[in-house]
């Protein structure tokens, strides 16, 4: 199956992810949604049985020590992230556990994580169906379902979904093209320590503006109140159809000394059949066009296109 043909398949009828690199952690204890709530953007207590969310975890000036996925079980709190993230951000969640009766245990070796993507009803969600504790998901900005589980469970799905669905590689070329498409920031491309939240559209989907007061609330909540943020994740497109480079600069002219724009991640959208990035536009930028201005390059226009490129 070419790749072109493995995308379609996989947002039409459904795939499955091995997701088991990420970095996992419970957290237990009789205080460990009064202490969670303290540590991330999202409202824990608001959690829905059955689904997972996604939050931030910020410092007191309200920028990333990483971004997470929470869920909630019987007697615990799940939380997964970027596995890069395993060592700084377990200590940072760490450091804050101080007279709360809580515990929080990386579990990223003892247990598996699998992601089904299920965007329409048929063979995903009929295999679904048959299939007990999946959690539904909206991560890769398609229905799915997320499964926590053992090694041995894990290989037991995996036999039994494959045949009908096809397996998806985490951080492969049509999941990247999954994600880039639906404008997704991911740790170490558009997400780094620096980032602010409403820089990257995540003040859109992981936080929680009514709730009570957690680290860096107060940058968070300044921010909105100010309404704006001086650059923020966009889409871009060459128009000679060629594509860019991470880290490259957009300038609003061939003569413009400040830049405008700067890539962050590219790749190729089977939806659209044209390779297509991810960057940062300043605010205030004009548009539509941008310029690129490599050195003994000639300039190429690249438009600005709002996100998500497919809906």
């Amino acid at each position: 199956m070419t790749a072109a043909e493995l995308y379609t398949v996989a947002t039409t009828r459904g795939a499955i992810i091995d997701l088991s690199a990420r970095a996992r952690w419970q957290l237990s204890g009789a205080d460990r949604v009064r202490y969670l709530n303290g540590q991330v953007t999202r409202d824990v207590k608001k959690l829905a049985p059955g689904k997972l969310s996604q939050a931030c975890v910020l410092d007191v000036k309200g920028r990333l020590c990483g971004d997470v996925w929470i869920s909630a079980g019987a007697d615990f709190l799940r939380l997964d992230a970027e596995g890069s993230l395993r060592d700084s951000l377990g200590l940072r969640l760490e450091r804050y556990i101080i007279a709360d009766d809580a515990v929080l245990e990386d579990v990223t070796e003892s247990t598996r994580h699998l992601h089904l993507l299920a965007p329409a009803s048929g063979d995903a969600m009929a295999l679904l169906l048959e299939t007990a504790q999946w959690l539904e998901s909206y991560r890769f900005g398609i229905r799915g379902f997320d499964r926590f589980c053992t090694t041995s469970e894990a290989e037991a799905i995996l036999s039994q979904l494959t045949p009908a669905l096809p397996r998806l590689e985490a951080g492969g070329e049509v999941l990247e093209s999954i994600r880039l498409e639906r404008g997704l920031p991911r740790w170490e491309a558009e997400l780094k320590p620096e980032t602010l939240p409403a820089e990257a559209g995540l003040d859109a989907t992981a936080i929680d503006f009514a709730k009570g007061c957690y680290l860096g609330q107060e940058i968070v909540s300044r921010i909105k109140s100010v309404g704006h943020v001086n650059r923020s994740l966009s889409g871009f497109i060459s128009c000679d159809h060629e594509p860019l480079a991470p880290g490259e600069s957009l300038f609003a002219d061939a003569n413009a000394e400040r830049e405008s724009a700067t890539i962050t991640s590219v790749g190729w959208s089977f939806a659209l059949s044209r390779p297509i990035a991810l960057g940062y536009l300043r605010r205030g930028t004009a548009g539509p066009l941008l310029h690129t201005r490599a050195p003994g390059q000639a300039a190429r226009e690249v438009e600005i296109r709002p996100l998500p490129f497919v809906p």
